[in-house]
């Protein structure tokens, strides 16, 4: 396909170039007309223009792949859920803007700069499947990226760029399980973000049929919708759920073709990876690269650690989904198979610098504890196991401890992931289990009667990121391990909150499938609710 589109970098660039904006501008579109003026609306009008399988084809031909956390493929996700279309009800397009991974702050930066080519993409997808609604479901207490979206979706609409497709947001919970794409559909129905068994190609969002436009001709009985709501696969309609980043690369590759496209980057993860640095650098920020680039060229970029009085490298923490890395792999390329290669994964992107200041136990300690806190306890091992996890480490730390300590924490972790319906567990295991392996040396000095005490590390979700400057949300220190908040609680990481009775969130709901209460909001903005179109 070609078209109009301007290309924002001034043409084919090596993998280590040090400016590229193609997902986020140099300076922020203020105004749809400025979107316009640099090539927007060149991909819709392309798509509209020509058929769903030329779309497709050119989608595939890119190789993009999910700026969500996976990787998988955008095309196979796609013709997956037209693969899985319901007879009954159309598919919906959910936009996931839930961001919540500790130490990501790269989906609101898009948002912010940028919403017009998530929108446009997220157009572009609805043409695609044939769905008359897009449903963009984020955090309530991103008020900023809110005011952004609904400003430039009242644009978008008002210059006729949506046709018959409706366009919504749904405001949800702080909770990290909202990122996951079957949690999140449950939020976008009005219940708890906790995920389910069936994945959204098999089973989407009955809450969008509400609008009777969502139907096909010729059904819409009572027996179809309460047949779909049980889930059977006869009726039930699929939804595509994307990430921010994903969707914002649609647009272009469909204007200015896959060839563009995959001119930067490498041939498994071509094009940029918009990617978030944070904890002990000098300067924490979000910048967008050519994939392939290596992790130290990116660190570099952000100022020298020594002329911040920053210690060296000790690690470098993946959000909590992806294998830690440490000083020894700071070489690895940007891309899914450069953090394969090493037994990790790109996930999102996230790139916290832990420096040799923090206790490895410490860091192990605080990634276990955001983690148990975060379980929604539909699976036992994962939520109950995971806070045995936390609490044994925490007292590692504080006062020490035995080999039989360690193995009874690595045994926990082993069966931590059984049985388990989503990825939560694993990460468990995968990244708390890979910091004990990479810095045993260090852990084993908690043995020694010497050892020097340490508190948990504080992980938490990034609530700003502007001006050279990260700030985290502190609050979570009081949030118990059922979701609640307690105002009374010291504000201390070595405790998940005072006499935290260890019920899951799971427990307190008697049934989330419909008409179950909500968790205790955030204790910084009001409690969430779902928003009518806009």
């Amino acid at each position: 396909m070609s078209s109009s589109m301007r290309q924002t970098t001034d043409g084919p660039s090596s993998p280590m170039n040090t400016d590229v904006h193609r997902v986020i501008p140099a300076q922020p579109f203020e105004s749809l007309d400025d979107y316009a003026l640099a090539g927007g609306g060149a991909g819709l009008r392309a798509a509209r223009a020509t058929s769903t399988d030329v779309v497709l084809d050119e989608l595939e031909a890119s190789g993009l792949r999910g700026r969500g956390g996976a990787g998988f493929p955008t095309a196979t996700k796609w013709r997956t859920v037209m693969q899985h279309a319901s007879n009954t009800f159309r598919t919906s397009v959910i936009v996931n803007a839930a961001e919540g991974e500790p130490g990501t702050f790269k989906d609101r930066a898009i948002l912010r700069a940028n919403p017009y080519a998530v929108i446009e993409g997220a157009l572009i997808a609805a043409h695609v499947v044939g769905s008359r609604s897009v449903t963009f479901a984020t955090k309530q207490r991103f008020g900023v990226e809110l005011a952004r979206l609904r400003a430039a979706i009242d644009e978008v609409q008002r210059a006729g760029w949506c046709a018959k497709v409706q366009i919504e947001i749904v405001e949800g919970p702080a909770e990290y399980l909202f990122g996951e794409e079957t949690a999140l559909l449950e939020v976008v129905e009005g219940r708890p973000p906790f995920p389910r068994i069936a994945p959204p190609w098999r089973r989407g969002s009955i809450e969008l049929v509400r609008d009777p436009s969502n139907l096909d001709s010729g059904s819409g009985l009572a027996a179809d919708i309460e047949m779909a709501t049980e889930g059977a696969d006869s009726v039930a309609p699929p939804a595509l759920v994307n990430n921010v980043e994903t969707l914002a690369n649609v647009p272009a590759i469909i204007a200015l073709g896959a060839a563009w496209f995959r001119s930067i980057g490498t041939m498994e993860t071509p094009g940029t990876v918009v990617c978030t640095i944070s904890g002990d650098v000098p300067v924490p920020t979000v910048i967008e690269v050519a994939a392939g680039e290596p992790l130290r060229s990116l660190l570099d970029r952000v100022g020298d650690p020594k002329e911040a009085g920053l210690s060296p490298v000790l690690a470098v923490l993946m959000g909590v989904s992806n294998k830690v890395l440490t000083a020894a792999e700071l070489d690895t390329p940007i891309s899914y198979e450069g953090m394969k290669a090493i037994g990790g994964g790109l996930g999102s992107a996230t790139f916290t610098v832990v420096d040799a200041r923090t206790d490895p136990l410490a860091l192990a300690a605080g990634v276990s504890r955001f983690l148990a806190v975060e379980s929604c306890g539909q699976c036992t091992p994962c939520k109950q196991d995971g806070l045995n996890v936390f609490e044994r480490l925490r007292l590692l730390g504080a006062q020490g401890g035995t080999q039989a300590d360690l193995a009874t924490i690595r045994q926990l972790l082993g069966s931590i992931a059984d049985g388990a319906r989503c990825n939560l567990a694993a990460q468990h295991q995968l990244v708390v289990g890979g910091i004990m392996d990479a810095f045993d040396d260090a852990i084993q000095l908690h043995l020694r009667p010497d050892a020097r005490p340490c508190e948990p590390v504080l992980i938490t979700e990034l609530m700003s990121l502007e001006a050279g400057t990260a700030s985290v949300d502190e609050l979570f220190l009081t949030k118990r391990s059922d979701w609640t908040y307690d105002a009374n609680a010291a504000a201390d990481a070595s405790a998940i909150g005072v006499d935290d009775p260890g019920v899951s969130p799971a427990e307190r709901q008697t049934d989330h499938r419909a008409g179950s209460p909500a968790p205790t909001p955030h204790p910084a903005v009001e409690p969430a609710t779902t928003a009518g179109k806009v």
